[in-house]
């Protein structure tokens, strides 16, 4: 994965209240390598989808935590001394101001939580 990966990201919100959100629907549809699209708003909170393939940048977010949870596939969270594995079914928290670079070695699928005011792709 030393390739520079495309991302495409998609902040609109795409479901409102009481609306279906079909996840395999959306993914089985999507054919980019690095997919992120804001599904709803929770409150103050907003959950995206993520299609992923490749690596994404070093960032932080400065104020906001983000919740990673891995539907289909892999995925490696690079932390300053370690690298976290998520398999299906399993998800974990990055803290705010915890720099971080997501990888996905295969295609694989995850949901994400954070506040609406966070940056997709980082404060720094």
């Amino acid at each position: 994965m030393t390739e520079k990966t495309q991302y495409v990201i998609q902040t609109d919100v795409k479901f409102g209240p009481l609306e279906v959100v079909d996840v395999e629907e959306l993914q089985a549809a999507c054919t980019l390598e690095w997919f992120n699209q804001t599904l709803c708003e929770v409150n103050n909170s907003v959950v995206r989808l993520g299609v992923l393939k490749g690596e994404f940048h070093w960032h932080k977010h400065d104020r906001e935590d983000e919740f990673f949870y891995v539907v289909t596939g892999r995925l490696l969270i690079d932390v300053k001394d370690r690298t976290i594995e998520l398999l299906p079914r399993q998800g974990t928290v990055v803290p705010k101001g915890v720099l971080h670079r997501p990888r996905a070695p295969q295609r694989t699928v995850v949901l994400m939580i954070e506040e609406a005011s966070v940056s997709p792709t980082g404060d720094s």
